[in-house]
């Protein structure tokens, strides 16, 4: 099979992994946030850094990957995220989650371990070898440690399981960086991470997005991505905008991915809270429920 068949693309959501009181992972929640993004028409990504992996065993993700899977029914495509630190255990997680019926995985860069860019190579080059899922590189070098860059993402893209990257570096140059290797060719896309450069990316040939301010914001992030496709700019400018306020305004708060789930919590309280050690104070708590009451959209 050819590495342009059945192409990904459009809007996704990294979505938060419900827990309930006792840090449990609450399944039902969790079905019911996949239905709601299939609802606005966005796919799920599931296990990222929204979806709390590093607070989740081995054993949790294989269950949160076959939860989403059977919660999307088709409906929508579901990815997984299956980086380690380790290439061993990456691979080991990635064969594990390719059985669930996603549709494609996406591995972090190694984290702890200063990596050369021959070592990330050879890294990715083993994971994608060794899976039958079709798999893309995820840059998120202020949580790891490690930048991906892309001369060696161009690398990379010649290899038949590497279809793309998802660039979570948070600059419009890093997103510009991997946004050329995908107009040279037709087979490496981009997903794009940031949420205040979704319309950027797409504007300049990414393939879609991931994003963590869809769990709280489901309809405005479709729009975004339905309005670029319809050629209204107006739109899409003006859902870009509303996103973009949305990210500044909540993340100068904390921890992206417990103020989002805080966030999404204040609207449906079944997601719970982020495990620990994340901890949000009053006054904290007391801002991330007013930006709710003004952003958070009931689907």
């Amino acid at each position: 099979m050819s590495k342009t068949s059945g192409k990904i693309g459009g809007p996704f959501v990294a979505i938060v992994t419900p827990f309930d009181g006792d840090e449990r992972v609450e399944f039902a929640a969790l079905r019911r946030q996949v239905k709601r993004q299939a609802s606005a028409g966005n796919g799920v990504f599931c296990a990222g850094t929204n979806g709390e992996f590093y607070a989740l065993s081995f054993d949790e993700k294989l269950a949160v990957a076959e939860t989403c899977v059977e919660a999307a029914a088709g409906k929508v495509p579901v990815l997984a995220h299956i980086g380690e630190i380790s290439t061993n255990q990456t691979i080991a997680l990635g064969k594990a989650v390719e059985r669930l019926g996603v549709k494609a995985v996406s591995a972090i860069t190694p984290s702890f371990i200063a990596c050369s860019q021959a070592e990330l190579v050879e890294h990715y080059r083993r994971v994608a070898d060794a899976l039958t899922v079709p798999v893309y590189l995820y840059n998120i070098p202020a949580r790891t440690g490690n930048t991906l860059e892309p001369q060696t993402a161009r690398i990379l893209a010649d290899h038949p399981n590497i279809i793309g990257i998802k660039d979570s570096a948070g600059s419009q140059e890093s997103l510009d960086g991997f946004l050329a290797i995908a107009r040279e060719r037709d087979d490496f896309d981009v997903l794009v991470g940031p949420d205040s450069l979704v319309l950027h990316g797409l504007r300049n040939g990414a393939a879609g997005c991931i994003s963590g301010l869809g769990n709280i914001a489901p309809v405005t992030l479709n729009g975004i991505h339905a309005a670029f496709v319809a050629g209204d700019d107006a739109a899409a400018d003006r859902h870009q905008t509303h996103f973009s306020t949305l990210r500044k305004e909540l993340y100068a708060l904390g921890f992206p991915p417990a103020m989002v789930k805080r966030a999404l919590r204040s609207a449906m309280p079944e997601v719970g809270f982020s495990r620990a050690p994340v901890l949000i104070a009053d006054e904290v708590d007391a801002q991330v429920k007013a930006i709710a009451a003004r952003y958070a959209e009931a689907v």
